[in-house]
């Protein structure tokens, strides 16, 4: 094989390409790895999931410090800036950076930096402001390229005071007051994060409603909480028109009203990076999200072409993707795959308090006519969110009133990420393992956060 040759090209290297390559490599075949930009994890470790939860994190710290008596003398002095906590991230994207462009090494993947394009469907070319521009054939492709913040063209993204979710971390000041447009997962996790921070939040949702997706006591929750910090939020709202000013930006909405703040986040959509990759020549169509239609194999329309991760859409999670990116490599490696994404995929949303479920939600289960039971345990009564001081939140289980089926599990407050995947393994188990059963007749540790799932099995059991 000639150096320019492989059996699979990856393009982009987060965690759907990472899955892909992986695979691959361990299985004997030659992997490159196509990275537009020159150090690998992709947006989910530049842009994405690693930097907003390291800043949330350090915010969260500053937080816990300001309402312990013990620390509150201590925080009164301390002014900490914006700038100052977007360093303590990089530290940690670095160690990511570094562990991660340690697996292609010692698997022996070419990572080729720059930007890739199809010149015919066994061959890209790969551009860089660095290197001359090479071409690179193999014998099959995994486009993992992700997606960008969806930027509409009348709102003039390069003034200073616009910003979208992967400007912001470059954001070399402390705003007084920022505007978040779009109360999706990242508009609410940067509210969230920026409210921790003193910063006056004005939220603006274009639908009736937060997080529609989640439960309704959840999202009564959050909405409650974002609130009772000082979050101002504004649903069924659309922008007219975004004036940026030499001292402001001023948002006008289509109700007529006009929200004044130092910063505007645009937080409304992503698109899939796929322009300018010579797709369409090849014959593979493009969405209007700039998305790639792939079947249950993660094969395009030219069956040698995989896609996934963001380019594909549903359900655009970090921990999606690399399960997305083995899957379609082990097709490739052996015609077939009888694996597939876990039917209930947990959410983690990282705001504050934070939000983790799976499962079905009680609207759902209504709709079906599910007869189910709700079982509830409130974090206020468990010593160990006592202790800690994390009391804010609750764990509730929803479970078949007949056969005692754990139907969905729904989280809110500290480590409710961690929390939800105790229940997620129960769920999972087939016939009478899946029984609510489990949580009462089971022995955890005390004090523990764990232990609320006796708690709301208990709650639960005694309804009926």
């Amino acid at each position: 094989m000639v150096a320019n040759e492989y059996d699979m090209i990856v393009i982009g290297s987060g965690p759907g390409g990472e899955g892909a390559a992986m695979k691959a490599v361990k299985a004997g075949k030659r992997v490159a790895i196509v990275e537009k930009y020159m150090k690998v994890g992709g947006g989910c470790s530049h842009w994405g999931t690693i930097p907003s939860k390291a800043l949330r994190h350090a915010v969260q710290r500053l937080v816990d410090f300001r309402n312990y008596p013990m620390f509150e003398h201590l925080i009164q002095g301390l002014n900490i800036s914006y700038p100052q906590l977007l360093k303590s991230a990089e530290s940690v994207i670095n160690k990511q950076v570094k562990m991660r462009q340690s697996f292609y090494d010692r698997n022996n993947v070419d990572v080729l930096h720059g930007h890739a394009r199809f010149i015919d469907p066994h061959t890209v070319e790969v551009l860089s402001d660095n290197a001359p521009r090479k071409r690179y054939h193999a014998e099959a492709f995994i486009v993992a390229s992700g997606s960008s913040p969806y930027r509409p063209k009348d709102i003039d993204f390069t003034h200073p005071r616009i910003h979208d979710s992967d400007t912001i971390l470059q954001l070399d000041h402390t705003p007084y007051c920022i505007t978040i447009y779009g109360a999706g997962v990242i508009g609410c996790e940067y509210a969230s994060f920026f409210r921790g921070f003193d910063v006056k939040v004005n939220l603006i949702n274009t639908r009736d409603k937060l997080l529609a997706f989640l439960d309704d006591e959840i999202i009564d929750a959050l909405s409650y909480h974002l609130r009772d910090q000082g979050i101002l939020i504004r649903h069924n709202e659309e922008y007219a028109a975004v004036e940026p000013l030499d001292d402001c930006v001023i948002l006008h909405m289509k109700s007529g009203k006009q929200i004044k703040s130092d910063v505007l986040l645009f937080a409304n959509g992503r698109s899939g990076n796929s322009r300018d990759m010579g797709l369409e020549q090849i014959g593979i169509a493009i969405n209007r999200r700039g998305q790639l239609e792939v079947n249950a194999n993660y094969q395009t329309s030219v069956p040698h072409i995989y896609a996934v991760g963001d380019i594909v859409g549903y359900p655009s999670l970090a921990s999606a993707a690399y399960d997305q990116g083995r899957f379609a490599a082990t097709h490739f490696v052996t015609g077939q795959c009888d694996h597939r994404l876990i039917e209930d995929i947990p959410t983690g949303i990282y705001t504050s308090p934070e939000i983790s479920s799976v499962g079905r939600t009680e609207r759902e289960l209504t709709e079906s006519k599910i007869p189910y039971e709700v079982g509830h345990a409130f974090f206020k009564s468990l010593a160990r969110a006592q202790i800690t001081g994390q009391t804010v939140g609750m764990l509730k289980i929803l479970f078949h009133r007949e056969t005692l089926e754990i139907l969905g599990i729904h989280c809110f407050g500290s480590e409710s990420a961690e929390i939800i995947h105790i229940g997620q393994a129960i769920m999972a188990q087939k016939g009478d393992a899946n029984n609510l059963m489990y949580f009462i007749n089971t022995t955890f540790n005390y004090p523990t956060m764990a232990e609320a799932y006796r708690v709301a099995a208990l709650n639960g059991y005694n309804r009926l």
